[in-house]
């Protein structure tokens, strides 16, 4: 209906002014009227040509200000095209990152089945060990009904002290006969224990081969500061890539440098976003991502943590009371190791990171065990250790000890 009006609209107008403009020069011709001096029938064809104008005019300006597509066809058909064409070009984007979304959905699928794959093998293991355990239980429960049978006969065999003197006598005679064999068999043992061991060694390097890290090991890491400069972000990263390529070059005993780490471009755009996003200190951890043999590419992943600092110098980390039996320097070296397992774990859960193929965050000196295992080895009764941080300690760690020694009950040995 639109249409239909607008055109009635237009036909309406262009006849009007045409009649008007016929009537006009047949008045300006009947009258020999006359325009800036020309003759009348020149006069005449000015005024056809001027009503042809107002025609023109008039339907342009009427189909402009009553529809909107008119006024874009006359005015913004170039924008209209940019729009088209900037509109297809973000379609193309569109179709290549979906295009790169299904791959990466692909692989995703690909890990899933792995994953779900080594799970119904685990399951399956840990079914035959039940089983197992069941049938162990069984044997165990077997020979303790056989031990009570074996104490009846026993009592029954204390009666007869004669007999069992003559038994023994015999078993005495049995005895060192066995025991020259279990020299022999011992001898055997042994020499079959180094052929063990050989074996174990030559088949744990054809399957491993000259590993030079394993899977989560630290290569390198380092703080970053937070910034906002490319540039500056750029630097701090390849200052520890760098710091990588060189650990790598002295772990494989090579002379001149290396550039072995492989990290993908993805993920270094990952990592430079979330550096570049972030509002404080960062610890930046470069850690294989898989076991790395020699001669091979060192895939890596860049790991990425919040700095804070966790201790201060001299801070209280954890204390723990023990019991010693009695002067000893091997008591005393297992007391102080589960004492340092127990400071380990309250400095993991506190936020130092660990070392992800040992799962420690402290160091020690062997001069300094062996000082603290001193201390330790006099003292009889009740004791406390206690652990104190021995430098400002943040997330990346390493955590410096100092370990205080304190009698509460006993005394020393003379």
């Amino acid at each position: 209906m639109y249409g239909i009006v607008l055109i009635t609209v237009l036909v309406i107008t262009g006849g009007a002014v045409a009649f008007i403009g016929d009537r006009l020069g047949t008045k300006v011709g009947k009258k020999k009227l006359s325009i800036f001096g020309l003759r009348p029938r020149h006069t005449s064809i000015i005024v056809t040509i001027i009503t042809g104008i107002l025609i023109t005019t008039l339907t342009f300006g009427i189909m402009a200000a009553v529809s909107k597509d008119v006024r874009t066809a006359l005015f913004g058909l170039e924008t209209l095209n940019k729009k088209i064409q900037q509109t297809q070009r973000n379609l193309q984007n569109a179709t290549i990152q979906l295009a790169a979304a299904n791959a990466e959905q692909k692989q995703t699928d690909e890990d899933l089945a792995k994953t779900k794959s080594e799970v119904d093998t685990l399951k399956k293991t840990q079914d035959e060990l039940t089983n197992r355990n069941a049938a162990l239980e069984a044997g165990n429960a077997d020979l303790e009904s056989k031990n009570k049978d074996l104490t009846a006969s026993n009592a029954d065999l204390v009666g007869s002290n004669e007999t069992l003197s003559s038994q023994n006598t015999n078993l005495a005679n049995q005895n060192d006969t066995l025991q020259q064999s279990n020299t022999v068999l011992n001898d055997d043992n042994k020499i079959l224990e180094k052929h063990n061991a050989d074996l174990r060694n030559g088949l744990q390097f054809v399957r491993e081969g000259a590993i030079i890290y394993r899977a989560g090991e630290v290569i390198a890491g380092g703080l970053v500061n937070k910034s906002n400069e490319d540039k500056t972000i750029n630097a701090d990263l390849a200052s520890i890539i760098y710091l990588a390529n060189r650990n790598i070059t002295e772990r494989m005993g090579l002379k001149s440098p290396v550039e072995g780490v492989w990290i993908s471009q993805k993920e270094f755009e990952t990592a430079f976003n979330t550096i570049k996003t972030s509002q404080q200190e960062l610890v930046v951890r470069i850690v294989a991502a898989g076991n790395l043999i020699y001669g091979e590419p060192v895939r890596a992943h860049i790991m990425i943590y919040k700095n804070n600092m966790i201790y201060k110098d001299s801070e209280f980390i954890f204390s723990e009371k023990f019991k010693m039996t009695g002067p000893g320097s091997q008591e005393a070296e297992q007391m102080l190791v589960g004492f340092l397992k127990n400071v380990n774990a309250t400095a993991v859960r506190k936020g130092i990171l660990p070392d992800p193929i040992k799962g420690s965050v402290g160091i020690m000196t062997g001069s300094q065990f062996y000082d603290i295992t001193n201390s330790i080895t006099p003292l009889h009764g009740e004791i406390l250790l206690t652990a104190y941080a021995g430098s400002d300690t943040n997330v990346m760690g390493p955590l410096n000890l100092r370990i205080k020694v304190e009698e509460i009950i006993g005394r020393k040995t003379p």
